[in-house]
């Protein structure tokens, strides 16, 4: 398993690098390797806590934590996104388990709402999530909106 360095930041902490490093591996596998041309800065990024996932330096790993009320009720976790060749060695698997991690302290009790790419729905529910809307079409790709309740006392 690869272990990686994390940290996580609020928008208005990243430097203009990190900020950079986020917008290329996104570009790269979102518009790129899937080949899906689309506005990734949607406008959700700086009210979002931002994990940077570092493997000797290089951002392989990265996802952001959204609030509640920006795009759901619930905190929501998006754009996550894994460097193609760090896939299976566990970084994806690290990664949300570190972005659930940021949701149940930065907002306890709450469930967290995602909206997945479909063929990710089995990983997805290894990790909690339930399927709770049938397949939608999201920039040509089919997606699901799948939900993690919030923890019991």
């Amino acid at each position: 398993m690869t272990t990686c360095d994390w940290r996580w930041l609020a928008f208005d902490e990243l430097s203009g690098q990190q900020v950079y490093d986020i917008l290329r591996l996104r570009g790269q596998v979102f518009i790129v390797e899937q080949d899906c041309p689309y506005l990734d800065p949607d406008g959700v990024d700086p009210f979002c806590w931002h994990g940077l996932g570092r493997l000797n330096g290089a951002l392989v790993a990265t996802a952001r934590v959204v609030p509640p009320g920006i795009k759901y009720a619930e905190p929501s976790i998006g754009r996550v996104v894994s460097a193609p060749e760090v896939r299976r060695t566990g970084v994806g698997w690290a990664l949300m388990r570190e972005a659930i991690a940021q949701v149940e302290t930065r907002y306890p009790g709450q469930a967290i709402r995602i909206s997945a790419q479909q063929y990710l729905a089995q990983f997805y529910g290894a990790l909690g999530f339930v399927a709770v809307t049938a397949p939608y079409d999201e920039d040509g790709i089919p997606h699901i909106e799948m939900l993690r309740a919030a923890p019991t006392a």
